[in-house]
């Protein structure tokens, strides 16, 4: 039988081959290939990028800060010595009575000026008014008696005791009057010294004890400015040095004294030592009580190098200036720029601070405007004023 033939069977050769898939290893390749080209591209691009944005920075610099400049200075620094006080009048007093007594007239308007001896208060003294009118009338007859007395002796009519007797009752008249009189003069207020007066504190009819106070009098002509110093600085005073003193009262006002009496024993407790410097106060401005900061004029001390108070930057890590430096181009063109340089500080006097160690004398350092600033910033310098030092907070 022909299998060709046959009409059930078709025609396609039984032994023909099956089609074969592709291999993986080609899909691996080309799969790899893609990755290989894809990572390439994200490294080149993100190193292109890179040179780009470095490229864009090294040619756009910041403009430079501008600046307030200062230099750094040699000069001789005032030597002075800072303290706290109050201020004390030399004379002032609480006036009282000196005895008891019932207020029987005021003599005097609260706050004003009088004079050493004026009549202040008059206290009840009628009692003593009649001890002194009855004294006076047996120092009278008493005087008679021992003119007589004498007159009769003289001629020796009469003994030498009458006469002596006659005395003794003159002169016991005559106690009595003194003694009466300085009755009568305690009941009589007076003021001790010149000076201004303070709040009445008595009414008429009251009844004083001695002792109670009657009205403050002050004299403003010279007051006490007392303060104290440490241990330290004891040995730097002197009788007669100079004293500067400020108030609140008065700000931006200076006044001057000289110190009168320094205290000749340590505290034991503070170890501090009073001083006691006498200021003129012709102007009466100045009251007893205020606050006060003084400042004693020492001898003054070898040149040193200042810069303005702004200048310093007070750290953690210490205290430092930014100094300005000058530096060429590669075009020829000089650029500036803030080194920060750390300084040690000394005193600070009038807005100015002493640098011991840190700086030379020429040296150009940024007094206003270091704030924004990073070492090696380039900076320009403004011509704006700069502002005064030492500056002045508002008040309000």
């Amino acid at each position: 039988m022909n299998i060709v033939t046959e009409h059930k069977i078709s025609g396609e050769p039984i032994d023909k081959a099956p089609k074969r898939p592709v291999r993986p290893v080609l899909w691996f390749i080309i799969i790899g290939t893609l990755l290989a080209a894809l990572v390439g591209g994200l490294v080149w691009f993100n190193y292109f990028r890179g040179q780009m944005i470095k490229q864009f920075f090294a040619n756009n610099k910041p403009p430079p800060t501008a600046v307030s400049a200062a230099e750094a200075k040699s000069e001789v620094v005032p030597n002075l010595l800072t303290a706290v006080g109050s201020l004390v009048a030399v004379h002032q007093v609480d006036v009282s009575a000196d005895v008891n007594g019932r207020v029987t007239e005021i003599k005097f308007e609260p706050g004003m000026r009088v004079e050493a001896g004026t009549p202040l208060v008059q206290l009840f003294d009628a009692p003593e008014q009649g001890d002194l009118a009855n004294y006076k009338a047996q120092a009278t007859v008493a005087q008679l008696s021992l003119d007589r007395a004498k007159q009769l002796a003289a001629r020796q009519f009469g003994p030498q005791a009458t006469v002596d007797t006659a005395q003794a009752a003159y002169d016991q008249a005559m106690a009595g009057i003194a003694k009466t009189e300085a009755l009568i003069s305690q009941k009589l207020v007076r003021a001790p010294f010149s000076g201004d007066l303070g709040m009445r504190k008595v009414e008429v009819g009251q009844y004083l004890t001695a002792g109670t106070a009657i009205v403050s009098l002050t004299d403003l002509s010279e007051l006490w400015a007392n303060f104290t110093v440490t241990e330290k600085d004891s040995g730097s005073l002197k009788v007669g040095q100079t004293v500067r003193l400020k108030v609140d009262a008065y700000p931006g006002r200076t006044f001057e004294g000289k110190i009168t009496t320094i205290e000749p024993q340590i505290a034991a407790d503070t170890r501090n030592i009073r001083v006691q410097a006498t200021i003129a106060n012709p102007e009466k401005i100045l009251k007893p009580g205020m606050f006060v900061t003084t400042t004693v004029v020492l001898p003054d001390k070898p040149a040193v190098i200042t810069v303005p108070e702004t200048a310093v930057d007070y750290t953690l890590y210490g205290d430092s200036v930014f100094v300005i430096a000058e530096k060429k181009e590669a075009d020829g063109k000089t650029s500036l720029s803030a080194v920060r340089t750390f300084v040690q500080t000394g005193n600070r006097v009038e807005g100015r601070v002493e640098i011991v160690k840190g700086l030379k004398p020429g040296d150009k350092v940024v007094a206003v405007g270091q704030l924004k600033l990073q070492s090696g910033a380039p900076v320009a310098i403004s011509t704006d004023p700069a502002p005064q030092i030492p500056a002045q907070p508002p008040r309000y």
